[in-house]
């Protein structure tokens, strides 16, 4: 089996603070992986790295065995921790642009879920809820039939009752060859969706491991193990 993404000794450094201090990393095909930590832990950075959106200080990255480049990003679904969209476009021609900018955009199955999700693809962004507009790009990001998505924050703009029908919409269309890499801080919402787990803090890495043997081996939940090992529940 083909490792989806690898760092070796993965540095990003901005002055003299290290956003990522020598990260080694793998990920197998196939997995949902939780990339978790505090705000300020290089979560964000890690995923702007393998989207090819940043360079590293040192050390490298690879996509599918690919270095970062033109090759690895058509591999890449990116969900950015913002909406981006312009204001004045509609949902219908953010369709079409995804649909002309990638050769591997299901439209099929982004209308499908739009419409369960009750969204107006005639609508413009500019009249939609922040909420609403992440749930387009979320969709739009998994309708690709990429090999690595990477998601930052994907539920962090929308309300309680839209977040297991998110969460839903990322197991259910994703291909089972291809990774997943969630960032977010809210853990006890993803924790039932994850396969494994990074915890992050300060740019290094403090724990990996697999969810279910967390809950089976501690009796704890993951959102419980985070806490212990970061020692920062009052200030989280």
């Amino acid at each position: 089996m083909t490792n989806t993404l690898e760092t070796k000794n993965l540095t990003k450094r901005y002055g003299s603070v290290n956003a990522l201090d020598g990260i080694n990393l793998t990920l197998p095909q196939g997995k949902i992986v939780g990339l978790l930590g505090p705000n300020g832990s290089g979560k964000t950075t890690l995923i702007k790295l393998a989207a090819g959106l940043l360079t590293p200080t040192e050390g490298e990255i690879t996509i599918c065995g690919e270095k970062v480049g033109p090759k690895s990003k058509a591999l890449v679904s990116y969900l950015p921790d913002r909406p981006y969209f312009a204001k004045q476009t509609t949902v219908s021609q953010e369709l079409d642009i995804f649909q002309d900018f990638y050769a591997d955009f299901d439209r099929e199955r982004a209308e499908r879920m739009l419409s369960g999700l009750g969204i107006d693809t005639k609508a413009r962004f500019r009249t939609l809820s922040k909420g609403t507009q992440e749930k387009v790009q979320l969709v739009l990001v998994m309708s690709r039939r990429a090999k690595l998505y990477l998601l930052d924050e994907p539920i962090g703009g929308v309300d309680p009752a839209a977040r297991d029908y998110i969460l839903n919409t990322i197991i259910s269309n994703y291909d089972p060859d291809a990774t997943i890499l969630i960032s977010t801080h809210l853990i006890s919402d993803v924790e039932r969706v994850l396969d494994e787990y990074i915890f992050l803090d300060h740019g290094r890495i403090l724990q990996t491991g697999n969810a279910d043997e967390v809950r089976e081996n501690t009796g704890k939940s993951l959102d419980e193990q985070f806490r212990e090992v970061f020692k920062c529940s009052e200030n989280y």
